[in-house]
């Protein structure tokens, strides 16, 4: 038997003043305690694709665990096992002043979003994170693919601004130090240099300190923190080059922002390394229109244009091309969570996912019917769970569920009636 000694939860790996975190590994156990199992936190992601998902490629034609797969669910197929597609759920009066209102109440399901005297009531997300508070570096991270504008709020119904730069993330994450430690280690990062290598040696005595288990999750880490870098080192390469004119904001790291499914899987490789590293047990992403029509093959017309099809054969058919890449890129996502280790089983298995949007039809803006999903966590998973009737359920009676799930003692939420079982 290799023994191996103790390693503290807060553990960092250091180098010129700089420090990295760690995953959580089997040797920071105490060491009476070994022999118990080391028990994962519970921890929640939500992800939402703001302009909808086309009905019939997504949504299965029969309820129960033997549903033929769709063409977007053929895409994630092989995680069925680890989630439950629900039908016939929504928010009421989601109509607002504009016809895209509803992104902003996805997760706090208040009414009437834009309209006057409108104030919109806390998220789904917060409440977590409030829950759990200072447990982790950040109590919740909050993400988009363009601008700062999120689904998250708080108990005031102020908006929680998104982090739209990997860049700035990682820096936030995985950098510590002065001001001019961080921005030498973060220029060097930009000129193609690692933060693994300067931390080579204490990486080396690290691995010699801890079990083969550990070793090999350390491996797996350090492989993704490695491929974080060097996907962010391409990306910052376009910052010498002239950015075109675009609405908004500039991005930060890919100037161009047709490239959305970039911006996607760049913000999803991020996504294991906060929950991993135990930075944040909270995360929400929001997939924004991008206004520009996108990089993907056989498309020529922008997202938004192209959800109002109008039943259009061509347009419906670029636009799926468009939303089989978001699954696509979510469905790696559930590949990545699945593939790290975690106390007693992978990161997916106490990780509950949250994936979706605030549109059933974005043909017409109708918020009801939504697609829904809910992968990991301890949910038992491999159906399609479809309320019946000529009125949606409401989607917040899941919420109630999901907090449930993480611990809140929460017995409402939003529009709730009660709480949503399923087996």
């Amino acid at each position: 038997m290799i023994l191996t000694r103790p390693v503290n939860r807060r553990t960092f790996l250091r180098a010129s003043g700089v420090a990295m975190g760690l995953p959580l590994l089997e040797s920071m156990a105490p060491a009476l305690a070994r022999a118990a199992a080391v028990e994962a936190p519970r921890r929640m992601v939500t992800i939402c694709s703001t302009l909808g998902l086309y009905s019939s490629s997504w949504f299965p034609r029969t309820a129960g665990a033997g549903y033929e797969a769709t063409e977007y669910l053929r895409l994630i197929d092989e995680h069925r096992p680890r989630y439950t597609l629900f039908s016939g759920f929504s928010h009421e009066e989601q109509s607002g002043r504009q016809p895209h209102n509803s992104e902003i109440t996805w997760l706090t399901a208040a009414r009437r979003p834009g309209l006057d005297g409108f104030r919109n009531t806390v998220s789904l997300d917060q409440v977590a994170a409030d829950e759990l508070g200072y447990v982790t570096r950040f109590p919740s991270v909050v993400l988009g693919t363009l601008s700062s504008q999120s689904q998250s709020f708080t108990t005031s119904g102020a908006m929680v601004p998104a982090e739209t730069s990997p860049a700035n993330l990682f820096k936030k994450l995985f950098l510590q130090g002065t001001p001019e430690e961080v921005e030498r280690e973060a220029q060097s990062l930009n000129d193609g240099g690692s933060i693994l290598d300067r931390l080579k040696s204490q990486t080396t005595a690290l691995r010699g300190r801890v079990s083969a288990a550990d070793r090999q999750k350390l491996d797996a880490y350090f492989d993704a923190v490695r491929a974080a870098e060097q996907e962010l080192t391409e990306v910052q390469a376009w910052l010498d080059r002239p950015k075109p004119v675009v609405g908004g904001e500039p991005p930060t790291d890919i100037p161009n922002p047709a490239d959305l499914i970039g911006r996607i899987r760049l913000m999803f490789r991020m996504i294991p390394l906060i929950l991993e590293t135990d930075s944040s047990r909270v995360v929400s992403m929001m997939i924004h229109d991008h206004g520009v029509v996108p990089q993907v093959q056989g498309v020529n017309g922008d997202q938004h244009s192209l959800s109002h099809h109008g039943q259009d054969e061509a347009k419906i058919a670029q636009l799926k091309k468009v939303e089989a890449e978001v699954v696509s890129a979510f469905g790696d996502l559930l590949t990545d969570l699945r593939g790290r280790g975690d106390a007693g089983g992978s990161l997916l298995d106490k990780t509950t996912v949250l994936f979706g949007s605030n549109l059933g039809n974005a043909n017409a803006h109708t918020p009801v019917d939504l697609p829904i999903l809910v992968a990991g966590g301890t949910f038992a998973h491999g159906k399609h769970i479809v309320h019946e009737g000529g009125h949606n359920a409401p989607l917040c009676n899941l919420f109630v569920t999901l907090l449930q799930a993480m611990g809140v003692e929460a017995d409402s939420f939003g529009q709730s009636t009660g709480t949503l079982t399923w087996s």
